[in-house]
């Protein structure tokens, strides 16, 4: 994605809180599958399924997934949207849509039912579409630039995705890796470890109130928290028991009858070899002198015991 910081990756959906960037739901983009037919209104169906199951909130979106249509949407669940809008959308007037000749930091209001769209000009020959249904008045701000209170609410409320994912790169657990579901797995840690300090700051709003490395405390405290002690090995049925003790007595006989110890691990000199010499990890049974692999006779079992 050209225009984003991160260009490669993997993408996802979020629906975050505004103030708090909460990460509410989350979903990784897989793309369209093979041979099935391209997703129509991609962005108002995310925002739809992303929504499930709040009320009486309001959702603040870019263009991307902004329209008519989803506001419509979003009203029937008692939830209200606020967002800046595409200039192609079918559902604009012409009238908001004229950049010439327009006085700067003017601003025009078209109302429906439902529905509330302005078009703000803060720079010559340029506007700003946003589209609500949560205002339904033309107010403006007593600042200079006279910003409609739409524009005013959409820029205190859109950053709550872009926060989340600021707080969780400034503290990360990922690592480098070449495995996507583990990429996705480093995310999942990452977002859930800041849900908690969210919800655990704001039940205990007095610990370590003040401090600026607040949330590098709390993940000290959840680290240590989360480790895992070495459990216990629990005690063997006998049947288990049984086998084991069948295994170790197989293989006390197979070493019987091997003429060649080959449990030793340490090297040394074999005892047989001329200069250069040699170096063997392997000892006779009788004599128990080290001997290299050239000066290694093997008999099978019934020669060996003669």
């Amino acid at each position: 994605m050209p225009n984003k910081p991160a260009k490669y990756g993997i993408k996802r959906w979020a629906a975050c809180d505004a103030k708090s960037s909460y990460a509410w739901n989350m979903q990784v983009y897989t793309g369209t599958l093979p041979g099935a037919a391209s997703e129509k209104n991609q962005g108002m169906c995310v925002v739809l399924e992303m929504s499930e199951g709040l009320q009486g909130h309001n959702i603040t979106c870019d263009n991307f997934f902004t329209s008519y249509q989803l506001g419509d949407e979003l009203q029937k669940r008692k939830l209200t949207m606020l967002g800046t809008v595409r200039r192609n959308k079918p559902e604009l007037p012409s009238e908001i849509l004229k950049m010439q000749g327009r006085p700067l930091h003017s601003s025009i209001f078209v109302f429906t039912e439902k529905a509330t769209v302005v078009s703000y000009c803060p720079k010559r020959n340029n506007n700003v579409l946003v589209l609500s249904t949560m205002h339904t008045d033309a107010s403006l701000s007593t600042r200079e630039d006279m910003k409609p209170q739409m524009i005013l609410d959409y820029n205190f409320t859109k950053g709550g995705v872009d926060n989340l994912d600021k707080v969780t790169a400034t503290y990360s657990c990922q690592r480098k890796t070449a495995r996507w579901p583990l990429v996705i797995f480093y995310n999942i840690v990452d977002v859930s470890a800041y849900n908690a300090y969210v919800l655990w700051t704001e039940i205990n709003q007095q610990w370590n109130a003040g401090k600026l490395y607040q949330r590098r405390l709390f993940l000290e405290e959840l680290s240590k928290a989360l480790k895992i002690q070495r459990r216990t090995r629990p005690a063997r049925s006998s049947a288990a028991t049984a086998v084991i003790e069948k295994f170790k007595l197989r293989s006390s006989n197979q070493s019987a009858m091997d003429p060649v110890d080959t449990g030793v691990k340490k090297r040394k000199r074999c005892q047989v070899s001329a200069p250069p010499e040699r170096t063997a990890s392997t000892s006779c049974v009788k004599c128990k002198n080290y001997i290299c692999r050239k000066h290694t006779v093997t008999f099978c079992p019934s020669c060996g015991e003669n």
